[in-house]
């Protein structure tokens, strides 16, 4: 018998059901129940934004919420976004270096467009401030994420 409790989460479109504990993190249980290594632990304090994931469209960092507590939302990972435009204008303006952040920065951005499709340089940079990128300057990363919304407006 396994230890914990079976539950089920709803994760990139997927039911996905695991043996946790109480005290198992969302982060613990995609990377190591469900081989979802995407979100990444960084800080494990939510400081970083390395294991941002989005629960019902709402950038979360995983790290700082429990498994169980994810029950009954829909959970997207970096696995579970694929060939958005925000990943194409990170390779486009060259906005990941090491990539280690990178999978939480499009998440969150991500869902920076789907909620507030015409936001501005000071929106930008708010958003931008719940991760952390040691390498890139950051420069590129708004870069990445202004062109999207460029784009996004041109397709519309």
């Amino acid at each position: 018998m396994q230890a914990g409790q079976l539950i089920s989460l709803a994760i990139n479109d997927q039911v996905k059901e695991a043996y946790v504990r109480n005290s198992d993190t969302l982060l613990y249980t995609l990377r190591e129940q469900f081989g979802l290594v995407g979100a990444k632990p960084g800080c494990n304090n939510g400081d970083c934004g390395s294991c941002t994931v989005l629960v019902d469209g709402i950038p979360i960092n995983s790290c700082h919420i429990l498994s169980v507590e994810a029950v009954g939302h829909k959970i997207t990972t970096i696995e579970g976004l694929t060939d958005s435009t925000i990943q194409q204008a990170f390779i486009g303006n060259w906005a990941i270096q090491c990539g280690y952040c990178t999978p939480g920065y499009i998440l969150n951005i991500y869902a920076l467009i789907q909620t507030y499709p015409d936001a501005d340089d000071a929106m930008i940079n708010e958003w931008l401030e719940s991760n952390i990128c040691r390498c890139t300057g950051y420069q590129e990363i708004k870069e990445a994420v202004k062109n999207t919304l460029i784009a996004r407006k041109i397709n519309e």
